[in-house]
């Protein structure tokens, strides 16, 4: 049985994210307003898979919202360079990498929604 290959990925979001979701901005305490606003997210899929599915509101087989209300909405585009030296990994360590990967763009001051 071969084990399946998770990737993270990070999605740049509009500003207007900032200013319209109160818990976003809530969350990003630390955010200038400098840098971008990002979602960090973890999946099975490829990166571009997974954005299109948060983009068009996909449901799961079983009719369940698997796209996240934030990327559907601010969602723009992938940042590659935020993550390609990451992957691939397991689902462990794709879970871990979200977190890690979410905690270290907030302290570089991006404010970041993840999960």
């Amino acid at each position: 049985m071969s084990r399946r290959i998770y990737s993270v990925y990070v999605v740049e979001l509009s500003k207007r994210v900032f200013t319209d979701n109160r818990r976003f901005r809530d969350a990003n305490p630390q955010f200038n307003g400098v840098l971008e606003c990002l979602y960090v997210g973890m999946t099975s899929k490829t990166p571009e898979v997974r954005l299109k599915q948060h983009l068009t509101g996909a449901l799961s087989k079983k009719g369940h919202k698997i796209s996240s209300n934030i990327v559907q909405k601010y969602g723009m585009y992938l940042r590659p360079s935020l993550y390609n030296d990451l992957n691939p990994l397991t689902r462990d360590e794709a879970v871990k990498m979200e977190e890690e990967l979410a905690n270290k763009l907030k302290r570089l001051r991006y404010a970041v929604w993840w999960g």
